[in-house]
This record gives C-alpha cells, structure tokens and sequence, in this order.
C-alpha cells in the first residue's frame, strides 16, 4: 500500500480522507496546512502520494504541490477544492499529471481517486 502524505485545514474534511484511505491499507499522514505538509515532505519521505486541499492559509494547495515536485521528484498529487475557480488555478498541475477532486464528494470517489493516481 503506498505512503499518502494529505493537507487540508477543514479537520472535518482531513479526518474523512483520513479514515477513507485508511480503508484501502494506505498509511496517510495528515496535516493541518501546506508549510506543515512540506515540512513532513522534508523529515518524513519519501511519500508515493501528497493529496492536498487547494485553498488552505499561508502555502496553499498549488503552491504545495510544485515545492512538493522539487523536494520529491515523481511524487504523485491529487488536488481537491470545493471552490470551482481555485480548482481551476490548478489546471497546469493537471497537465503535469496531477488529478484534480472537486469537494464534496463520497466515500469511493476519493478511494478511487487515489487508486487512479498510484496506477
């Protein structure tokens, strides 16, 4: 199973992610926001996926997601949001590989996701 690295700052939304990638044997390490999340990049990788919230405060989602690129080349991403227009500020991320998650969504499609993303 792989080694998922998620931020997000709603803890609603990262302790569901959280327990939903749990399910398929994943080990996820959560954090609360993007400097904490490429913090943990740098002490505890390598991680085989960063699945990160867009919009967070301070080092948001896209941002994350490219220092994440050059911490740990190859690392797969999967970029979520509830808010269209951020989603869409992350379309160049989508032509790189990334797969892009737009929130709310259930159970299965996160796990699916994640499954796409490491196939």
């Amino acid at each position: 199973m792989a080694r998922i690295l998620l931020a997000d700052d709603d803890q609603g939304s990262l302790d569901f992610v959280r327990r939903a990638l749990e399910m398929d044997g994943h080990t996820v390490v959560p954090t609360v926001d993007g400097n904490e999340a490429l913090e943990r990049l740098k002490s505890d990788g390598p991680f085989d996926v960063l699945v990160t919230d867009v919009h967070m405060p301070g080092l948001d989602g896209i941002t994350l997601a490219g220092k994440a690129s050059d911490v740990q080349p190859g690392i797969k991403l999967l970029m979520m949001s509830g808010v269209a227009d951020v989603l869409d500020r992350a379309r160049d991320l989508h032509d790189k590989g990334a797969r892009l998650l737009a929130k709310p969504f259930p159970i299965d499609r996160i796990r699916a996701e994640v499954r796409a993303v490491l196939s």
